[in-house]
């Protein structure tokens, strides 16, 4: 029998994935005991082990009597065991002053974010763009650029834009053209897509109904909001590729077999960050979650994720704008630093979005939850 989870077995299983994820090497009794002074004997930490390979948190590879952590044994050690770490003062000042430096260039701040998350946590990093959490109508305006054609000119909550060219009776005046954008705009103004389609169906202004051009301009709207909606399918940026390859799980041990191995992880891992499969699910639970979610191994959905664990949190401007950034990496990952990194750049983009949109910015939840390190 297994027995309880003692406070001595706790320790244990935190020291066996310490020594695994610094060696990547079965981790036994004996390295234990004299590594980290325990004051018990080969043989009791020998049996503590076998009873935490029973209540399913450590297992053992075939070729090695030492043993190497579980999913649920990570699972166990992030969410009860880990010491919540933050990055050093002079890591904050450094990753800090490189944000600044292109604080007014929001186009860089994922790819910036993305290489700074690599080269801190070791491992591949993921972030989508900051995008308006809702697509909101801003103000429309209409210019003239031949008798029978103007260029629309759709303004949206979060800095989008949208042109799009239609076609006007001949006689209108410039002032026809601003009446009607005047009217449109008002009407549909901080207007969602669900809305807007309402505002469409009644086709009225102040009880007032609707010229014939003015529908036509919110239909123009709409079918432009209803577009930017079927697009919206988030593009995932990623770096670190190298760093992550570099980790022994990507370099074959001996053998054309291990070999083999070796190079199906590789294309499989080339794969998933190029394409996004087995990211793409997780990006809009992140986006409706608070915290820091991290996610291991087998508790991915699909099976081609099984040995990769990944770090995603939030970040942006509560009710306006957002995207997620994080960690992909073997199951043996260093969780305190990565989850820390993840933190502390979702925190910082947090609050440069906050400058530019003008806004006081919130504690932001990634920072201050305490629990926030949860299964997505």
């Amino acid at each position: 029998m297994s027995g309880p989870l003692t406070e001595r077995r706790q320790t244990i299983l935190k020291l066996v994935i310490q020594e695994f994820v610094d060696t990547a090497t079965p981790v036994a009794s004996e390295t234990l005991v004299r590594k980290y002074r325990l004051p018990v004997s080969p043989a009791t930490v020998r049996n503590d082990m076998a009873a935490l390979e029973e209540l399913g948190f450590l297992t053992h590879p075939h070729t090695s009597g030492g043993r190497i952590p579980t999913d649920a044994g990570y699972r166990f050690f992030v969410e009860n065991l880990m010491e919540r770490t933050s990055l050093s003062p002079a890591e904050q000042r450094m990753i800090r002053h490189q944000f600044y430096q292109v604080r007014g260039e929001l186009d860089q701040w994922v790819q910036l974010a993305c290489a700074v998350l690599a080269r801190t946590a070791h491992n591949a990093s993921v972030a989508t763009a900051p995008r308006a959490e809702q697509l909101r109508f801003k103000s429309l305006e209409l210019i003239a650029i031949h008798e029978t054609m103007a260029l629309a000119v759709m303004v949206f909550h979060g800095g989008i834009v949208k042109q799009q060219t239609l076609p006007i009776e001949p006689g209108r005046t410039p002032e026809d053209l601003r009446r009607a954008a005047g009217i449109v705009s008002d009407l549909l103004a901080d207007t969602t897509l669900s809305r807007a389609e309402e505002l469409a169906a009644t086709a009225t202004f102040n009880g007032i109904p609707l010229s014939d051009f003015e529908r036509g301009l919110v239909d123009l709207v709409v079918r432009a909001m209803q577009a930017f909606e079927e697009q919206a399918q988030e593009q995932i940026y990623s770096d670190g590729l190298l760093e992550m390859l570099s980790q022994p799980e990507f370099l074959p041990a001996s053998g054309r077999d291990d070999a083999e191995r070796a190079i199906e992880r590789m294309r499989r891992t080339l794969e998933i960050l190029k394409s996004g499969r087995g990211l793409s699910p997780l990006i809009p639970q992140a986006l409706a979650s608070g915290g820091v979610q991290v996610i291991i191994g087998g508790e991915h959905g699909e099976d081609a994720m099984r040995d990769y664990s990944v770090i995603l949190a939030r970040y942006g401007v509560e009710g306006a704008i957002a995207g997620v950034l994080g960690v992909i990496g073997p199951t043996r990952m260093a969780y305190p630093r990565s989850i820390s990194t993840v933190r502390y750049i979702a925190s910082l983009m947090s609050n440069l979005l906050a400058e530019l949109y003008n806004v006081n910015a919130r504690p932001s939840e990634v920072e201050t939850d305490p629990n926030g390190d949860q299964r997505a």
